[in-house]
């Protein structure tokens, strides 16, 4: 009776299993994949965002498929205050940037058609891409003194079936962002082979650095740049995300015109929410301050106990939440990680959940509580 496209295999894995295992026993977990802000400790401004919820004009039903203009309006200007500029209509607000995919998978896509993503990188794609009839290529990244994209593999994997290369910008996990120099490459085969350039952003405003150019902007190719408030101001419970595009004014204005009917379809933001969104953008700024200096902290952690080890590394990072780990590859990246979790309690990502070639990488969280990030590396680099 159920779909194929859904046939997934549900039974979770040995280190899923353990996870679980461990939480019932009641013994102390040091979770070093933390990815919830709401449950890392940092300050909210709790009056302000429950005042914003109840403004009466919740009471009123007035949809609009593009989103409420006030609730744009205020994307446009987070946008406007990074330098950059997106007008007002060239955006569509939706409840969450998985679904903000599902609309672009379904505009450019038809059953079986294809889309290139990078790898490493996060695993929630396969399912959106099932979901949506669509199949998924990859283009491999390659590390060398910093992440890059292998523009050769991803011209080969380019087929009469291709409709769009997607960008995360800066990657999960690996957390390098997309080089000017790539941008013009990418819009060049796109523009070449009538693709489309999907920017996943939503980590964008986390960098080490200096602030990097998003997507928005981007008119070399049909682009479309999506991010939301899960990330940007630590909310993911409150389902607010964007998508953008840009590119040609006729394929921009095609393009926008669909959107608007697919998003029309389904209506699915809230009143309160996008009404919500001038104040929960604004959040962003003490969230951000607060995230950042833990993420410092955890790294120069970190990079000081690393300086004492020979067979221990970690690959460079430029933005976004995570480190990753190159550690001597004895054994299989689950198998180690179960093993930390069972003897030691600590709990982390192996490399083969985010599709890293070979063994010998694990992943960890930077927005760990301190004390948890100190304990558990510690109990990490003892045994590795």
């Amino acid at each position: 009776m159920l779909a194929s496209r859904t046939n997934w295999n549900l039974k979770p894995n040995r280190l899923a299993e353990a996870l679980v295992q461990h939480k019932a026993s009641g013994r102390r977990l040091l979770d070093l994949s933390a990815s919830n802000p709401t449950e890392c400790g940092f300050k909210y401004d709790a009056p302000a965002i429950m005042r914003s919820l109840c403004t009466p004009a919740s009471l009123q039903y007035r949809p609009d498929p593009k989103g409420v203009k006030s609730a744009r309006e205020a994307v446009s200007a987070y946008y406007a205050e990074r330098g950059e500029r997106i007008a007002v209509d060239d955006l569509i607000l939706t409840a969450s940037t998985s679904e903000a995919y599902s609309f672009v998978f379904r505009l450019l896509c038809n059953p079986g058609d294809e889309l290139l993503i990078p790898t490493p990188g996060y695993p929630l794609f396969d399912f959106l891409a099932d979901v949506n009839d669509v199949k998924l290529t990859r283009y491999a990244l390659f590390y060398d003194h910093g992440w890059h994209i292998d523009m050769h593999a991803l011209k080969q994997a380019i087929t009469t079936r291709t409709r769009g290369i997607i960008v995360v910008h800066p990657n999960n996990p690996t957390g390098h962002f997309t080089k000017l120099e790539e941008v013009a490459q990418l819009n060049q085969i796109c523009s070449t082979n009538r693709l489309a350039i999907i920017a996943d952003e939503v980590f964008l405003d986390f960098t080490l650095g200096s602030a990097q150019k998003s997507f928005v902007a981007n008119a070399g190719a049909l682009t479309f740049a999506m991010s939301g408030i899960s990330k940007i101001s630590g909310l993911p419970q409150m389902k607010f995300a964007w998508l953008a595009v840009n590119g040609s004014e006729m394929e921009r204005r095609e393009a926008l015109a669909r959107l608007e009917m697919i998003a029309d379809t389904y209506l699915s933001l809230n009143a309160p929410i996008q009404l919500a969104a001038p104040t929960l953008l604004k959040q962003r700024a003490a969230f951000q301050q607060q995230l950042m200096v833990r993420v410092r902290k955890n790294l120069s952690e970190l990079d000081s106990r690393l300086a004492e080890r020979q067979h221990v590394s970690r690959l460079a990072v430029e933005g976004g939440w995570y480190a990753v780990l190159r550690v001597p590859a004895t054994r299989p990246d689950e198998g180690l990680a179960l093993e930390l979790l069972e003897k030691l309690g600590v709990y982390l990502h192996p490399g083969h959940y985010y599709d890293f070639s070979g063994d010998g990488y694990l992943v960890v969280s930077l927005i760990t509580p301190e004390q948890d990030f100190h304990e558990g590396m510690g109990r990490i680099l003892s045994a590795v």
